[in-house]
């Protein structure tokens, strides 16, 4: 460009004041001054008319119009937008600013072509879009290359693994192989000795049975010598006797009167001085009928109550008070159905188990084998007790009968029916010549072993009679029912004697002290008490609820107390500081427990058919 075409810009100010006389009206600036209501670009207009058409189209083809979508209209760029845009990019902004100087002259003094100031031609708008999307796969390139990396590193590190744990697996595999291979062996060599271990063991239990079946003919031999002397000395006395009454009646003929009260007082002598676990009462087959009879002359004696001596207390047993106490020591798979109770020999280690299955068992414990069993009852057996002279076990059922087994004879010798309805427990009194049983009929019974009939009916309880027991040495039993009360009844005269009241529940089951002084019971709702005989209150009270107490038992020392619980524990409590430890170990029910004479075992026995040894 030549420089006297050269040229430059003016700011100028108009001045309105001029004097052409002419006066100029203010015309008001509207807030949407260019966009008046008639007025419409070009896109609008198309946008409108296209609408209208896509309208007509679906009216005559009967379709419903869809929703209008939003476009994007992409307008083609013109060159000086293009190349302002390119040096922007580029951040040439000098650049920029002489380029729009130098365009905006020329445009103002017309030199530049209209072909010139058109839209870009679609080449170099296609290579802008290439080159973007060029640039935009180079960066995916690089993201996937990226990724392709580190998928190739966790191929391998996989693949690593992969190898180490087949390795792992074949190792495996040789080892299973191996000791499958051991096993069968092993099998295959155990097998030769099963037949002899079967062998063995049937002539171990034969043994045993035998062996057993021997102490108690040793025993009833013993008895049986002991009464033969007994009545050899007696007869000897009697002879003495009679000679001493033909001399008396040759040198001063005494009167007929007194020599049967001599020959009376002598016979008395020599009752008492017999001594205790001679079997008086003759054998009764198995299934008499004994009832309630008149006064009989075989009639047993009650004895006096003798309270026991408490100059030498009974300390408790060091199982029970060492820190981890009584632990599961054996579990013994009794029977087939649950075990309702237990009882132990006075003086060895057996144990009789009574089940729901209607046999009654003997085991050698602790080591469980199997001694002895009996069937005879027609349906579930309640209750067991020993004979204190240890030859005889009596059981209770729910066929309303009350069965007395002598060991020596293997047989049910006696079969009382006096009660009406199921007979849940039984107690022997401690000289073997009464026992005393409970039923449903809300009566108890003590029936004479001597006379072999009833001879007391205790009645009182307004409910079942769940449980008797004996005191020891002592005319007094106890008996709970489901009248929530328990009775204290005096064998002699078959009264009531005292009645202690707080339980709110049915209960279970009530037992003596070893030294007769307190009475404990449990009811139906875990709620164990401890009753004092003398001041009729209760001493201690213990809650193991909700779910019922079943049985309790004390220890020799008459100062643990142990439980058994619905909810399959096994209970132990210190009755001075109320304390409460638990046992556990059945899997349902515990239906009875019992310390033996040293407070050194305790037995269990539950729903889950099995009796478990503590020690």
């Amino acid at each position: 460009m030549d420089a006297d075409q050269s040229f430059y810009l003016e700011q100028v100010a108009i001045d309105y004041d001029d004097d052409d006389g002419v006066d100029y009206e203010e015309v008001l600036v509207d807030d949407n001054f260019g966009e008046s209501e008639g007025e419409e670009d070009l896109d609008t207009v198309l946008r409108t008319v296209a609408e209208s058409e896509k309208q007509k189209t679906a009216t005559q083809t009967g379709k419903t119009a869809r929703a209008p979508t939003a476009s994007l209209t992409e307008r083609a760029e013109v060159v000086d937008d293009f190349v302002r845009n390119f040096l922007v990019k580029m951040n040439m902004l000098r650049t920029l600013d002489c380029l729009q100087t130098e365009w905006y002259e020329m445009q103002e003094k017309g030199l530049l072509n209209e072909e010139d100031t058109r839209i870009v031609p679609d080449i170099y708008t296609r290579n802008q879009q290439l080159d973007n999307e060029v640039k935009s796969l180079r960066t995916e390139v690089n993201k996937l290359r990226e990724a392709a990396h580190d998928a190739r590193q966790m191929y391998v590190k996989l693949k690593k693994e992969r190898d180490f744990h087949r390795m792992h697996h074949k190792r495996v595999v040789q080892e299973k192989n191996k000791l499958v291979v051991d096993i069968r062996r092993l099998k295959q060599h155990y097998s030769i000795y099963e037949p002899t271990l079967r062998q063995l063991k049937q002539q171990y239990e034969v043994a045993l049975r035998e062996k057993m079946l021997s102490k108690l003919e040793r025993d009833r031999a013993i008895s049986h010598m002991v009464s033969l002397q007994t009545a050899l000395d007696q007869i000897e006395t009697q002879t003495e006797t009679v000679n001493r009454l033909m001399v008396t009646e040759a040198e001063g003929h005494p009167s007929k009167e007194r020599q049967k009260e001599t020959v009376k007082r002598q016979s008395q002598q020599d009752r008492k001085e017999a001594p205790e676990g001679v079997v008086k009462q003759p054998v009764v087959q198995s299934g008499q009928q004994v009832g309630e009879r008149g006064t009989d002359v075989k009639d047993s004696n009650f004895p006096v109550t003798i309270r026991p001596t408490q100059n030498h207390p009974v300390l408790p047993s060091s199982q029970l008070t060492r820190p981890g106490g009584l632990q599961l020591s054996s579990t013994i798979n009794a029977h087939s159905l649950p075990v309702s109770n237990v009882s132990l020999h006075p003086r060895k280690k057996v144990l009789a188990t009574v089940s729901d299955d209607a046999t009654w068992k003997l085991w050698a414990i602790p080591s469980g084998d199997l001694i002895l069993s009996g069937e005879g009852h027609d349906d579930w057996i309640a209750d067991v007790d020993f004979h204190p002279g240890g030859s005889q076990l009596a059981t209770v059922s729910g066929d309303s009968t009350v069965k007395v087994w002598d060991f020596s004879e293997g047989r049910c010798i006696l079969t009382f029916t006096d009660h009406t309805h199921a007979v849940w427990g039984c107690s022997f009194h401690s000289s073997g010549d009464f026992i005393a049983t409970s039923s449903m009929d809300h009566t108890a019974k003590i029936f004479d072993m001597s006379s072999l009939r009833c001879r007391q009916t205790l009645r009182g309880h307004a409910d079942s009679v769940n449980s008797v027991q004996f005191m020891a040495q002592s005319s007094m039993l106890c008996t709970c029912s489901a009248d929530k009360t328990v009775s204290l009844w005096d064998a002699r005269t078959g009264l009531c004697s005292q009645t202690f009241y707080g339980h709110l529940h049915s209960c279970n089951h009530a037992s003596f002290s070893p030294q007769g002084d307190v009475i404990a019971s449990c009811d139906s709702y875990g709620i164990v008490k401890v009753w004092d005989v003398r001041t009729i209150e209760a001493k201690v009270t213990v809650d193991l609820g909700p779910h019922p107490a079943n049985r309790l038992s004390f220890d020799p020392s008459g100062q643990y107390l142990t439980i058994g619980s619905n909810d399959s524990y096994v209970y132990i409590v210190e009755i001075p500081s109320s304390q409460v430890r638990r046992l556990s170990g059945h899997k349902d029910a515990v239906q009875s427990v019992l310390f033996d004479q040293n407070g050194e075992l305790l037995v269990s026995a539950g729903s889950d058919d099995t009796v478990r040894i503590w020690s």
